[in-house]
């Protein structure tokens, strides 16, 4: 072989190898990665909890998220169109409570839940009169809510709906888009469970602004008690793929009501989507049911979220 031939076959092997690397599965995906985003609910139950009661690890970043604000009159008894009033307990978790705890701990944030699963005893109704009279009082009622409540982020819970997707898909994602241009929250999340119902009107939303979405808090406590862990595994990898791209947390309730629990394996579950690089966060409903427990399960939570893989 001559000395001529040896750098063509450098060349060659050089394009050959650049083609396989540019073709190759993992190079053109982004990489799934772990987080150290732990949220938690409160303020449903009205039984005194306060955001000082909650232990708090320094190495995670710790969300509040404050439930709820519904678009309901201050009775509960009929929906406003849009135009929200605060049903969480304000009295223990009041803008001065809020500032003192942010002000206390730099990684907390606090946001605010829209909507929830009941009202005065009766369903909370996803229920808009029109889409642009909707967002309109909603950007205008929230906007006044979390500006006196120093709040970064709003969550989206409805879980009954009046409308059918594409318009819960237009109101929700106009009114993240606008909340967001205008400076008034940094992040947003949505909180669907395994419904065929719920889950038609959030596809609609991800599929149309999921890029505004910043995390999922899918509710996989609403899955059968009893769920193993090879199940938590298959319904998050379901979800992941439901909700292609977006940071799909993990989640576990402390009223007993379903899921995989603590108890059974929930860490099992969030070590093994660790090692796999999927795990994107923690959430817990709610504070208020962890209180009589003393937050066990919220320290382990944080602590494992907070330890390097």
């Amino acid at each position: 072989m001559s000395n001529m031939a040896l750098p063509k076959l450098k060349l060659i092997f050089t394009l050959f190898f650049l083609q396989a690397f540019l073709t190759s599965p993992t190079s053109i995906q982004a990489a799934p990665a772990n987080s150290d985003i732990f949220r938690e609910y409160i303020g449903a139950e009205f039984n005194n909890v306060k955001f000082s009661d909650v232990p708090i690890n320094p190495n995670v970043e710790f969300h509040f998220i404050l439930s709820f604000a519904i678009d309901y009159d201050p009775s509960g008894s009929s929906p406003t169109n849009g135009k929200f009033n605060v049903f969480w307990d304000s009295d223990n978790l009041s803008p001065s409570q809020v500032s003192s705890i942010k002000s206390q701990h730099s990684n907390v944030k606090v946001a605010l839940s829209l909507g929830g699963d009941s009202v005065n005893s009766g369903s909370a109704y996803f229920k808009p009169s029109s889409i642009d009279s909707w967002v309109s009082n909603a950007v205008s009622s929230l906007t006044s809510i979390i500006q006196q409540y120093n709040l970064d982020g709003i969550d989206i819970d409805y879980e009954h709906f009046s409308a059918d997707p594409d318009t819960f898909s237009e109101c929700i994602g106009r009114l993240i888009t606008t909340l967001k241009n205008n400076g008034v929250i940094s992040f947003a999340s949505i909180a669907p469970f395994d419904d065929d119902q719920v889950q038609s009107h959030y596809l609609a939303l991800w599929k149309s602004y999921g890029h505004l979405i910043d995390y999922v808090n899918f509710q996989f406590y609403a899955y059968d008690q009893g769920t193993t862990v090879s199940q938590f595994i298959n319904y998050f990898k379901t979800q992941s793929s439901n909700y292609n791209g977006g940071k799909v947390l993990a989640s576990f309730s402390t009223d007993g009501s379903g899921g995989l629990s603590p108890e059974n394996g929930f860490f099992t579950a969030c070590h093994r989507l660790k090692s796999e690089q999927q795990l994107h966060g923690i959430f817990v409903w709610s504070a208020d049911d962890s209180k009589k427990i003393g937050f066990r399960y919220e320290k382990q939570s944080q602590a494992l979220l907070a330890t390097p893989r």
